[in-house]
């Protein structure tokens, strides 16, 4: 029987785990390792939400989540999203990041929202394609040097 990918919280249990995942060596560039996503989740708590993704009882990615975070700064724009997608080598194109952005988005609609923002590495060598296949829109808006992306959740 195939096993079905499913969301996990960090406890203490899991973090060597967590922290150990790692994407293939040409993608560092592109994604914060995990030890830093769980530092930004300890001083974000209530907005960031980090998970595990395992299958069959392994980790094989890992995914934090935003909700409600003030865009600009300016208490006008209220984001929920995609904050960071790790699928470690090894572990890619089987599913997980698809898994983990619907998993993501289920979430912000179970929380009454209705648009998922991410942000992305732009060029060649970026996961462009990868959200843009998932239904995602370029905004027009950059963070930092990263593309911001849309996706209505109809």
């Amino acid at each position: 029987m195939p096993s079905s990918p499913y969301l996990q919280e960090i406890t203490p249990e899991n973090f060597e785990t967590a922290i150990g995942l790692r994407v293939r060596p040409d993608q560092e560039h592109l994604v914060d390792p995990v030890v830093k996503s769980l530092a930004e989740a300890f001083v974000h708590p209530g907005v960031a939400w980090p998970r595990l993704i395992c299958d069959d009882g392994e980790a094989v990615g890992f995914l934090m989540a935003f909700f409600d975070i003030d865009w600009t700064g300016e208490r006008t724009d209220f984001r929920s999203g995609l904050w960071r997608l790790n699928i470690a080598d090894g572990r890619q194109g089987r599913g997980y990041g698809r898994f983990a952005v619907r998993s993501v988005a289920d979430e912000i609609r179970r929380r009454g929202g209705t648009r998922l923002t991410t942000t992305w590495h732009p060029g060649p060598d970026g996961p462009t394609g990868f959200y843009r296949a998932l239904g995602f829109r370029p905004t027009g808006e950059t963070s930092g040097s990263q593309t911001v992306g849309v996706l209505e959740l109809d």
